[in-house]
């Protein structure tokens, strides 16, 4: 059979198989079948659900009301005038060869959202100087429907980024990018570990699938193979996994999911966090139990792209051990 003749219902199931070898039965089976009821129910009536559920979330809804005191095009603006945050992490036992080890983190890039804004993140890493690069999740504008779009902003943003890539899925990703991802050169962690050797070193990266919406995250699956005392990461896409990460005894946590709030309140205090996990945790730099983690406002924009008061970032983190000053 041609792959023209195939039908959507045997596309389907070749997926699920190619998806079944790569993360297992019932990974597939769960991630697949979450999503599949999901879109159902943004596609009930042709249009999607939020349109008669929450009026207030809808993308016109929002752009009038900025727009009507004058917030609009300054929002879209800022969107589009990207930083460069320094994060550094102080590991006392972190191997010797580390020192001064370099990671880029991209995170809530959207790439199919606006793509003067995808442009923006290109020319902004293209300059810098990394070892490594990780991506926290939400490289679709919605959380249903077509992939391809996100899909080929993901192959030109993977062109620009330098060296071997990490990523791990978040709410608004399907599983049905993975293979696409990983054919670009992107390491895909789904509740998975990586160690990363430098010099006859290693520490170790783990990833686990998307905690917020679909409750797909396996921890103990992620880590049980990082040796005990060894230096490691973790790629999560929301920080709401924070406490069970602590007491799994990572040393360090990065995220997004939260984009700061995006819409803010002068001074940067976000109206909302969409995430279930305490306030300091929603944006930055933090520590629990002693665990360091990150949790980057992003690069891109959802629902509008605009931010206000809340600047889109990507992040150099840089792993030391000795005492920042």
């Amino acid at each position: 059979m041609t792959s023209a003749a195939r039908t959507p219902e045997h596309q389907d199931e070749l997926m699920e198989h190619r998806l079944s070898l790569r993360l297992g039965p019932v990974h597939a089976r769960q991630r697949l079948g979450i999503e599949r009821e999901a879109e159902a129910r943004a596609f009930r009536q042709d249009r999607p659900s939020y349109r008669f559920k929450n009026p207030a979330s809808a993308p016109g809804f929002i752009r009038f009301c900025l727009s009507l005191v004058g917030l609009h095009r300054r929002g879209q603006n800022n969107s589009r005038r990207l930083d460069t945050a320094h994060n550094h992490f102080h590991l006392p036992s972190l191997p010797a060869n580390f020192e001064g080890f370099r990671i880029l983190h991209l995170t809530d890039l959207h790439v199919d959202m606006d793509e003067a804004n995808l442009q923006a993140v290109i020319q902004q890493i293209s300059p810098l100087d990394y070892d490594l690069c990780v991506l926290t999740g939400d490289y679709r504008k919605e959380t249903w429907g077509p992939i391809e779009a996100a899909l080929e902003g993901m192959a030109r943003l993977r062109q620009a980024i330098r060296g071997p890539a990490y990523a791990v899925l978040g709410n608004h990703d399907s599983v049905r990018m993975v293979p696409a991802l990983e054919d670009m050169g992107y390491s895909l962690l789904m509740n998975e570990m990586a160690p990363i050797e430098r010099g006859g070193e290693r520490v170790y990266l783990a990833g686990v699938d998307d905690p917020h919406f679909y409750k797909t995250h396996n921890l103990h699956r992620a880590g049980d193979d990082i040796p005990a005392g060894a230096t490691s990461l973790l790629l999560s896409h929301t920080p709401e996994l924070w406490r069970e990460a602590a007491h799994a005894g990572y040393d360090m946590f990065l995220c997004g999911h939260t984009h700061g709030g995006q819409i803010c309140l002068p001074g940067g205090i976000p109206l909302t966090l969409d995430a279930d996990c305490p306030r300091h945790l929603g944006r930055g730099y933090w520590q629990v139990s002693g665990m360091q983690g990150y949790t980057s406002p992003g690069a891109g924009t959802s629902v509008v792209n605009v931010r206000l008061n809340c600047p889109p970032e990507v992040t150099i983190h840089t792993l030391t051990r000795d005492p920042v000053q």
